[in-house]
């Protein structure tokens, strides 16, 4: 029988981030996948920030970067009737609107990128495998039994075509969408699967005399009459600048299923693109389903479910990935703390009380985007018939000197820009606030974003936030606050005046810096004093993924029994009495 500490369950982005982190934190970890091969088409392609600052932690950003499309080749999104053919309008996204831009430059010290999952698995999968992780494929999990002390599975080597089982003190659901770890532990699920019918092309072709000059990831053709079926919408999107391509082709789920014949597929590339004299070579083509699903806990006894496992939704707003990597994120540290006996067993239940919400809001984002796109349709008269001639006819007005006409186009503009909520959330995407036992309120309420709350990030250290970004100095040396922290410790920050801080995270064996003129980092903009929302000799305690989990305004009566307490509860060791004692 094999042994290992952890056991995960697939290899995809949240598998391969969960076995990347645990084995940076040091822990055994085994790896099981029935495919014989990483991911081998794009899929998920959206890393946003906040993923792009756990891949920096974790020493892989460099790589991500490398490959990964530039968010200024992202973001000039293009409503067309094809690549070739009307221009219906433009929106800035993924923060390119200058405007936007700052916000997105204030916030992290990363940048959004456009990165295939074809290309991010291997760089999961390969840096954990050099860090330790075993990596078995063509391993198909069976059937997993618990007990206090551990998870046994039962596993099939699908070369050898024997069944061998694997030991676990953990084991980690990283399956996907159809996950069977979930089933086999009976995560109760709300929503549904099977909501809208979608097809995926993947294909080459050289489209730069019609993208290169409006860079983007996403094109959004608006067909009428389509002759090749579908629900005469399609998106064309950017795999890699400007010949590998992906198109997203809508299909009445109610209806029969297409049949995937090359031919078909290369019909409906032109059909996008405009134009048949375009040579089109096709690389595969799939069909999948819309979903609007999410599980209600993320864990049963010693076998915990993340990405695609827990939250099912379309790829609108670029978060399945971005979420998945997150999920493991917030376990991976918790595992490691509770294997080596730093933290109880207590401490893994605050994974499903902070990713649940989460999944919750961006599967019910996710779906809610695709009605929104229903706006644009009514602003151009598609939704009033269906016959052909009267939908470019309804179009066509948008053109006219009249006053309807003008109304029209008023709505088209509108239409367009709420897309934002689709392309632009940046408060959905960093602004992810946990409430559980391993965070310590300090009593002051939520705070409130004075903007729109999914459009904008607002940045907070009140206990359950992420960390505000600021650059921080120390000689030549520029570093984010965000890397002050992080690398699977906890990390309390301070400044002059907080010494008593300082050695009472010393005697708890958590990091100390010291932040000020003359301290360990200088703060040379003063935007850390701006966003810390403490006092000098106050103190902003991180957890090892970033998140504030204490904060105290000034300096405490007994500041080594403060983060005693604060400590023993964030980690549940034991029955702790009392409230941690600030001001």
């Amino acid at each position: 029988m094999l042994e290992t500490d952890v056991l995960i369950v697939g290899s995809g982005p949240a598998g391969g981030a969960a076995a990347l982190l645990l084995s940076t934190y040091g822990v055994r970890n085994v790896v099981v996948t029935k495919y014989a091969n990483l991911s081998d088409t794009p899929r998920a392609h959206i890393t946003n920030q906040r993923t792009m600052e756990v891949l920096r932690d974790a020493g892989v950003e460099d790589q991500v970067v490398a490959q990964a499309t530039p968010q200024h080749l992202m973001g000039d999104t293009t409503f067309c009737t094809s690549l070739a053919g009307e221009e219906l309008g433009r929106l800035h996204t993924w923060y390119t609107h200058p405007s936007r831009l700052a916000d997105h430059l204030l916030a992290s010290p990363s940048s959004i990128c456009d990165m295939p999952q074809h290309l991010m698995e291997p760089v999961l999968a390969s840096n954990a495998i050099a860090r330790g992780t075993s990596f078995r494929f063509q391993t198909e999990y069976l059937s997993l039994e618990q007990d206090e002390d551990g998870v046994t599975a039962t596993v099939r080597d699908r070369l050898r075509g024997d069944e061998y089982q694997i030991r676990a003190k953990y084991l980690i659901g990283a399956d996907g969408g159809r996950s069977k770890v979930a089933e086999d532990i009976g995560l109760p699920m709300v929503g549904r699967m099977g909501v809208a019918g979608s097809i995926n092309i993947v294909f080459e072709a050289d489209l730069t005399k019609y993208t290169a000059y409006r860079p983007s990831t996403l094109y959004w053709v608006l067909q009428t009459g389509s002759d090749v079926g579908g629900i005469g919408m399609g998106l064309v999107r950017c795999v890699r600048p400007w010949h590998e391509w992906l198109i997203v082709w809508g299909y009445d789920i109610d209806g029969e299923p297409p049949d995937l014949t090359e031919e078909y597929a290369r019909r409906i590339a032109h059909h996008l693109i405009g134009d048949d004299t375009v040579p089109v070579t096709i690389k595969s083509s799939s069909a999948w389903t819309v979903n609007h699903l999410y599980a209600e806990t993320y864990h049963r006894g010693r076998v915990f479910c993340m990405g695609d496992a827990v939250h099912r939704h379309p790829p609108s707003n670029g978060l399945g990935s971005n979420t998945s990597i997150q999920d493991a994120y917030n376990l991976a540290w918790k595992l490691k703390l509770v294997l080596d006996g730093t933290a109880g067993p207590g401490l893994l239940d605050t994974f499903s009380a902070e990713r649940a919400p989460i999944g919750k809001q961006i599967v019910d984002r996710a779906n809610r985007s695709i009605g929104e796109t229903g706006r644009v349709f009514e602003a151009l008269g598609l939704l009033s018939t269906g016959d052909p001639a009267q939908l470019r006819a309804n179009m066509a007005a948008r053109k006219l000197p009249t006053p309807e006409a003008e109304k029209q186009r008023r709505a088209l503009r509108e239409a367009i820009e709420f897309k934002n909520y689709e392309f632009n959330t940046h408060g959905v995407e960093l602004d992810q606030r946990y409430a559980s036992d391993a965070v310590t309120p300090d009593g002051t309420p939520f705070p409130a974003n004075p903007r729109d709350e999914e459009l904008y990030h607002h940045a907070t250290t009140w206990p359950g936030a992420k960390v505000p970004h600021a650059w921080v100095t120390r000689g030549a040396e520029r570093l984010s606050t965000l890397d002050l922290g992080g690398q699977g410790r906890f990390t309390l920050l301070t400044g002059i005046g907080g010494e008593q801080w300082v050695s009472a995270a010393r005697s708890q064996g958590v990091t100390a810096v010291t932040i000020g003129p003359g301290a360990d980092y200088e703060d040379p903009y003063g935007d850390w004093a701006r966003l810390r929302e403490v006092g000098d000799g106050g103190c902003v305690l991180l957890r090892p993924d970033n998140y504030v989990c204490f904060r105290s305004y000034g300096p405490a009566d007994d500041p080594a029994a403060t983060l005693r307490e604060v400590l023993d509860r964030v980690l549940a060791r034991g029955s702790v009495s009392g409230t941690p004692r600030r001001r």
